[in-house]
């Protein structure tokens, strides 16, 4: 099973993150912040259960990891698709990419050295900060792209590069198109290519893994949609609803990154006091 101890889905929305003082501009998309909190609090719970079953060996914890364990996609991609959408709000997204990208790599060094059996080679921080990085590049050329055209494309063409990853497949291989109904193989050597993990080609053990195929397509979705609704119909959206969830998803890097050691640290806690009891 994969171990989604160190970074899961949810890490997406440390690239949705800004600055505290942000919460108070008249401007501010509450509901994105409140939406981005609510996933947080669903990678915390994800994580706890997943503590409580395979580290602490508690059965319960288990049965509720895999209850959830189906959604954990729909969790990630909701991060993703948020983050397209605040890329259309941000006003300096390659400093916002390169400030992920150097969490990645700390991240990626520390488990290399200390934690190696929970390595993460291409996470989902480290999709996030190339994924906002190409947006800044790219940002002159999707302007000017109808937005419903861009939506339609990139919908049709994450479906068609799903199981482009060889990790989406239990045979290993890597095909575009729908399978089971429409579906090509692509060559052996293609699929094999760990060079090419980044983009979804190859296998390499890692602990999360968020390939830029087909999840880039998803991003560039939330980018499109914002700019088919535009601005000012999403007034509506500025009310705060739950400021705690608010402030939640906007320290969301923050949180991420200190989740894991203070879920440990509680259970480790809590467990000594039952068991000494």
């Amino acid at each position: 099973m994969e171990n989604p101890m160190i970074a899961p889905e949810d890490a997406a929305s440390a690239a949705a993150s800004e600055a505290p003082a942000a919460a108070h501009k008249p401007g501010r998309i509450h509901f994105i912040d409140e939406v981005r909190g609510i996933d947080i609090v669903l990678m915390v719970a994800f994580h706890a259960f997943y503590t409580i079953g395979w580290l602490y060996q508690v059965e319960w914890g288990r049965t509720l990891f895999r209850f959830f364990d189906p959604a954990a996609p729909f969790f990630a991609g909701l991060f993703i698709f948020i983050c397209g959408i605040s890329c259309h709000l941000s006003h300096s997204n390659l400093r916002r990419g390169l400030l992920l990208a150097g969490v990645s790599i700390v991240i990626s060094a520390f488990l290399w050295f200390f934690m190696r059996s929970e390595m993460i080679w291409f996470g989902i921080l480290h999709f996030l900060a190339i994924a906002i990085l190409l947006f800044a590049l790219l940002k002159p050329l999707l302007a000017h792209i109808p937005p419903w055209i861009g939506i339609a494309a990139c919908a049709f063409l994450m479906l068609i590069t799903w199981w482009v990853p060889t990790a989406h497949n239990a045979d290993g291989g890597s095909y575009f198109g729908i399978r089971g109904l429409l579906a090509v193989e692509l060559p052996d050597w293609l699929a094999s290519q760990n060079w090419l993990y980044p983009l979804g080609f190859g296998y390499i053990p890692s602990a999360d893994y968020f390939p830029l195929l087909p999840w880039l397509f998803l991003f560039w979705v939330g980018y499109f949609l914002h700019h088919l609704v535009g601005r000012g119909r999403l007034a509506p959206l500025r009310r705060s609803v739950c400021p705690p969830l608010g402030w939640m998803g906007r320290h969301s890097l923050v949180l991420y990154l200190l989740h894991q050691p203070v879920i440990l640290g509680v259970l480790t806690v809590a467990f000594r006091l039952v068991r000494a009891g």
